[in-house]
C-alpha cells in the first residue's frame, strides 16, 4: 500500500472529492464530543489514527467510492506524540489532491484540563506516572504532561480553526463543530465571538477586545432579560456616541489588517469581544461587526454566554 501523499495526488482526479475534518488539539478538550456530533450529521469518523496512516486510509476510501464515506472525520492526538510532527507535513501534502481539509484545533485552560482529568481519574497520554504515586505528584505529572502535550502541538493550533472549550457544554461544542465545518472554504474565515471577562477570556481568541466601558442596557429593567441581537437592546446601544465611535475604531481596524493576515496564509482569525455577562454589548458588536465582514469573507459567530 502506498504511503505518502503524493501517491494520493497522483490518483485524486480518478476518484470522487473527499471531505477531511481532521480534529487535533489537547488530550481532554472534547475531541470525542466533536467526533459524534460529525458521526451523527454521517461521517465516517476515525479515532485515535496514526498519522503515518492518514494517506492509507484516504486511498482506500477513494478507491471505494463509496458516497456515505466521501465526509471523514479523523482524530489525532498526544496518544500519536512520536508521530505528530509529520501532520503539517501530510496536511501539505494532500493540498494538491482533490481532498477538501479542514482542520479543527480544540483547546482548553490547563485549569480545565487538570479537573477533567481529575475527575474522570484518567492518565492523561503524555504522563508516564504510575499508578501508585501520590496525589500530589500525580497532580504536579498532569500539569507537566499538559504543558509538554500544548508546546509539542502549537504547530498544529495555527493551521485551523480553534476553539476554546474550557467552559462549553457538549451540546455547545457539537454546534460550533457543525458549523466549522459548513463553512465554506476560505482564504480567510473570520470567527467573531461574544464573552463575558468574569468567565474568563477565551484560549482560542487572535484578538480581545474590551466593551465593558460602554453604557450597560443591564441596568434598564426592560432590556436585562433580553441579548444583543434583541432589536430593543441594538436600537438602545445606538444611540450612544461611544458605542457607535468604537464599532467605527473595530471596525477599521480590522479591515486594515486583515491583509496581513491572508499574506501570511491564515486560514482563521477569532475575533472575541467582552463584556461584563456576555449577554448585550458583546453579543451586539458581535453581531454588527460578522454582519459587516460577513459580506466579503466567510464568517462564523459564537455567543459563548447565550448559546443553547
Amino acid at each position: 500500500m502506498p504511503s505518502s501523499a503524493t501517491t494520493a495526488t497522483a490518483s485524486a482526479d480518478t476518484y470522487s472529492p473527499l471531505n477531511l475534518v481532521l480534529i487535533t488539539g489537547m488530550s481532554g478538550a472534547g475531541k470525542s464530543v466533536a467526533l459524534r456530533a460529525l458521526e451523527d450529521t454521517g461521517y465516517f469518523c476515525v479515532d485515535n489514527l496514526p498519522p503515518e496512516l492518514i494517506v492509507q486510509l484516504l486511498q482506500t476510501l477513494q478507491m471505494q467510492q463509496q458516497q456515505r464515506r466521501r465526509h471523514v472525520a479523523i482524530a489525532v492526538d498526544g496518544r500519536s506524540a512520536a508521530s505528530l510532527p509529520l501532520l503539517p507535513q501530510i496536511l501539505r501534502g494532500l493540498e494538491g489532491a482533490a481532498i477538501d481539509v479542514k482542520l479543527l484545533y480544540l483547546d482548553a485552560s490547563d485549569e480545565s484540563l487538570v479537573r477533567r482529568f481529575s475527575e474522570t481519574r484518567r492518565r492523561h497520554p503524555l504522563s508516564a506516572l504510575s499508578a501508585d504515586a501520590s496525589s500530589g505528584d500525580r497532580h504536579q505529572a498532569l500539569a507537566e504532561a499538559i504543558s509538554q502535550e500544548r508546546e509539542l502541538l502549537a504547530e498544529l493550533k495555527s493551521l485551523g480553526s480553534s476553539i476554546d472549550t474550557s467552559l462549553l457544554r457538549p451540546s455547545q461544542l457539537q454546534s460550533w463543530v457543525k458549523t466549522v465545518v459548513e463553512t465554506p472554504k476560505s482564504n480567510l474565515t473570520l470567527v467573531f465571538e461574544s464573552f463575558a471577562f468574569k468567565r474568563g477570556i477565551p484560549v482560542d481568541a487572535d484578538y480581545v477586545f474590551d466593551v465593558r466601558i460602554l453604557p450597560n442596557p443591564y441596568y434598564v429593567a426592560e432590556l436585562r432579560p433580553l441579548n444583543g441581537k434583541d432589536q430593543a437592546i441594538q436600537q438602545w446601544l445606538e444611540q450612544s456616541d461611544a458605542v457607535n465611535q468604537m464599532l467605527a475604531q473595530l471596525t477599521h481596524f480590522l479591515q486594515e489588517w486583515l491583509p496581513a493576515f491572508i499574506n501570511d496564509h491564515r486560514s482563521y482569525l477569532t475575533v472575541a469581544i467582552g463584556c461584563t455577562g456576555g449577554q448585550h454589548r458583546s453579543v451586539y458588536f458581535v453581531e454588527k461587526l460578522a454582519q459587516h465582514f460577513g459580506k466579503d469573507h466567510p464568517t462564523i459567530i459564537r455567543h459563548r454566554e447565550i448559546d443553547a
